[in-house]
């Protein structure tokens, strides 16, 4: 498989605290991966470098070969930790922005989507509850075609019913010929998908290992393992 995801040295400074400390990773495509760490563990900042929204202090990121930037951007749908869509908006502007931006998004998947949850072209997203707007912003990055999926949090903050319907928005909808990155700390709902698992503590790798040779070799889940690892940072 390709490598999708290089990162060497990485290395971020907020003031006086250490975001990354210098990772060193490789993800390869067709593959659903768990970035997996607590609270302020570092995944945001991993996610928004290789998004092309921070830069690093030192070391390289590298998304299908290239410095994040424009062209990187264009093969990368992002779903941020928070909600960026302004209230006036309705949820067939939304589409129309998207489709205007992106020659991988697929209208007729948003469509389909919306449907599924009850929304109509017309709604108003000031109208929309919490959990709505959530679901409606992962339908419109998951019905582009990218070679890179990243997804901050998508299941912080709602209800177990609505975690289901996301993980399984995930599942249909991405590219099989592209690559998911998961940045949670609620393992036991992703688990179940993931292929790899990424643990980060404080800026640093501590584990990038196939979920099934985790379990095999310490006759664990990763959620069992990851609260052992992080018990006093949960």
């Amino acid at each position: 498989m390709s490598e999708l995801v290089t990162c060497s040295g990485l290395t971020r400074w907020f003031g006086q605290t250490k975001a990354l400390d210098n990772v060193d990773l490789t993800l390869t495509s067709g593959k659903i991966i768990g970035l997996l760490g607590p609270n302020g563990s570092g995944k945001t900042t991993l996610i928004k470098i290789l998004n092309g929204l921070l830069r690093p202090t030192s070391g390289t990121a590298l998304v299908d070969g290239m410095e994040p930037g424009p062209e990187s951007k264009a093969i990368i749908s992002y779903l941020p930790d928070r909600g960026y869509f302004p209230d006036w908006m309705r949820v067939g502007d939304m589409m129309d922005l998207f489709e205007d931006f992106y020659g991988d998004f697929d209208r007729a998947k948003a469509e389909d989507m919306c449907r599924a949850l009850g929304l109509k072209s017309e709604s108003s997203i000031k109208t929309l509850s919490k959990g709505t707007r959530e679901k409606m912003q992962l339908m419109l990055v998951m019905s582009r075609k990218a070679k890179l999926y990243l997804l901050d949090e998508p299941i912080a903050g709602v209800d177990p019913a609505a975690r289901e319907f996301i993980m399984q928005t995930i599942l249909t909808n991405y590219n099989e010929d592209g690559t998911v990155l998961i940045s949670t700390h609620l393992i036991s709902d992703i688990e179940q998908v993931l292929d790899e698992a990424v643990f980060l503590q404080q800026g640093k790798i501590i584990l990038h290992e196939a979920v099934d040779s985790i379990r095999e070799r310490t006759g664990e889940s990763v959620d069992a393992l990851f609260r052992e690892m992080f018990r006093a940072q949960l």
